[in-house]
């Protein structure tokens, strides 16, 4: 174990506890639906992880955490190889209120990686417990160090280093919009019937992001009920209002639009049924005197009508023949062949609608022709008025 204590000039101490093994391995991403529908455990998602087994190095380690804070015994005892997010707030009399817990963070751009970071957080002490270099590494940048020493407090520097952990879940959002993007493209150039599949692993893919999301915000709530307006007036949380208000906005917009390419996907698809039925129902309709007569003319009874006869064959394609194009004639007058927006009745319509427009821009300009002429009785009146 790695245990770093940093002082800074507000007189608040940063303590930092880096546990000497690999980061966790996370379990597997969830499943296509289309190739792994039946091997998906559905009580797992993208958000599990695996807990290692409790070794004598890790009981030593926590041993060695405890005899440096003390303080945060109970608190080591309960985080200890937690993979879950949870965040308490603990209020004493004697001492200030604490604020712990764990959040799952994106460490990177994929979305299996996901690493915990502990937490531990008063007034004027913060304590961090990590086993991924990345969080560290990451907490260090000079543009969040700097911004360290400015800090009056223990909770303003926290928010400073939860808005640098951000960082990769801005990157994975702007990533998702790319491709929820090019699914809105693909679905607007050629609705395929696969593209039902691409957009429910688009809604999974922002189930993961608004998992990730919702204990960040129960960890702002937390803040707020702890610190109140000592931590809520600061620049610092004013600033982290805004980036989580953008990124509330930001998931909401997806998921409006992943409802929306849903409710299109349905109603293409409703109406590409009714088209198939259509035309299924047609071809019934116009084959159904050919198999009517076929099935009469080749039944097993002497004498049958024509049957016969020299021409009686070619006679029965006549009149099977007839009898067919009389009924498409039918239904093409009632407009069922073609389809109903561009059919001959739309056809009718827009020359009746053009007609009833040109018919109303005449009426406008007769009407502003009269508006415009002078008032023949006025003018009769001004003329007597002379004469007079």
């Amino acid at each position: 174990m790695i245990h770093r204590m940093l002082r800074y000039p507000a007189d608040w101490e940063w303590h930092v506890l880096q546990l000497e093994r690999p980061p966790l391995e996370t379990t597997e991403e969830l499943p296509k639906r289309k190739e792994n529908r039946k091997k998906a455990d559905p009580s797992k998602a993208s958000m599990t992880f695996t807990a290692p087994p409790v070794t004598g190095d890790d009981f030593e380690e926590q041993l060695a955490c405890k005899r440096i804070l003390p303080e945060c015994s109970g608190w080591l005892d309960e985080c200890w190889g937690r993979q879950v997010n949870k965040v308490t707030v603990a209020h004493y009399a004697n001492q200030d209120t604490i604020v712990s817990g764990t959040l799952m963070l994106q460490a990177s751009e994929e979305m299996t990686d996901v690493q915990p970071f502990h937490f531990w957080l008063t007034a004027g002490k913060l304590v961090t417990l990590h086993t991924d270099l990345r969080l560290m590494i990451r907490l260090q940048d000079d543009s969040v160090t700097s911004r360290l020493k400015d800090c009056s407090s223990a909770p303003e520097a926290f928010f400073i280093m939860l808005g640098q952990l951000l960082g990769p879940f801005h990157a994975g959002l702007d990533g998702f919009e790319k491709r929820l993007g090019e699914l809105e493209q693909a679905m607007r150039i050629s609705n395929r019937t696969g593209l039902l599949d691409v957009i429910f692993e688009r809604r999974y893919d922002l189930l993961h992001w608004s998992h990730l999301f919702i204990p960040i915000r129960e960890l702002y709530g937390a803040a707020q009920e702890a610190f109140m307006d000592t931590l809520t007036e600061t620049e610092v949380f004013k600033r982290t209002t805004y980036k989580l208000d953008r990124i509330d906005s930001l998931l909401k917009h997806y998921a409006l639009e992943i409802d929306t390419l849903i409710s299109m996907d349905d109603a293409l698809s409703s109406f590409r049924g009714n088209d198939i039925m259509k035309t299924l129902t047609i071809f019934t309709v116009i084959f159904t005197p050919a198999t009517v007569i076929g099935a009469l003319w080749g039944t097993n009874f002497k004498p049958l009508p024509w049957d016969n006869h020299q021409l009686g064959f070619a006679g029965m394609c006549v009149v099977i023949l007839f009898i067919t194009i009389l009924i498409y004639v039918w239904l093409w007058q009632k407009g069922w062949t073609g389809d109903l927006l561009t059919g001959r009745d739309s056809n009718k319509n827009k020359k009746n609608q053009t007609r009833i427009a040109m018919s109303e821009e005449q009426l406008t300009e007769r009407s502003e022709s009269i508006a415009t002429e002078p008032d023949l009785s006025k003018l009769s009146r001004k003329r007597r008025s002379k004469t007079i």
